[in-house]
């Protein structure tokens, strides 16, 4: 499993959002970056966490901050989760986990002593450089998304 850590390089990525715009860690340079990872699209917590981020985009946009959210779902499903839940900020796809694994974030959980593969719901702040400036690892989400807020205007 990759590791990351705080002041290290972010690992560089290519992937394409649900409305098909491709998004790479060099086109935001110049600005702070959150990168929101979520196990599923639609459950309970990644509804919540979403629309609460989502509510959040003017203050992270006045903080020259992007936010994106990324999980293992099909662009589809992405699509139809945010089509339904009328979410503007940017949601991406990343079935074959090649972004989830190099932020490390893909890995082995276990539920009711069954072991499967799965996203730990973590949060990445990148700073103007590219670089790691904090990680939000086994995020729980109510007040998370203010909490990184708080540490995107910090910054």
């Amino acid at each position: 499993m990759t590791r990351i850590d705080v002041g290290s390089p972010a690992p560089d990525f290519t992937i394409s959002t649900d409305t098909g715009e491709s998004l790479t860690l060099a086109a935001c340079r110049g600005h702070k970056l959150v990168l929101y990872f979520y196990p599923k699209a639609g459950t309970q917590g990644c509804t919540i966490e979403a629309h609460d981020f989502d509510r959040l985009g003017p203050q992270f946009a006045a903080a020259d901050t992007r936010v994106i959210g990324i999980s293992p779902d099909s662009d589809r499903a992405i699509g139809r989760f945010r089509s339904k839940q009328a979410l503007s900020l940017a949601l991406a796809g990343d079935e074959a986990h090649a972004v989830l694994e190099a932020y490390g974030v893909w890995t082995e959980k276990s539920m009711y002593g069954r072991k499967f593969m799965g996203v730990e719901r973590t949060t990445v702040l990148i700073d103007r450089e590219g670089r790691i400036a904090r990680i939000w690892p086994k995020v729980k989400v109510a007040g998370h998304a203010e909490e990184v807020l708080e540490a995107a205007k910090a910054l």
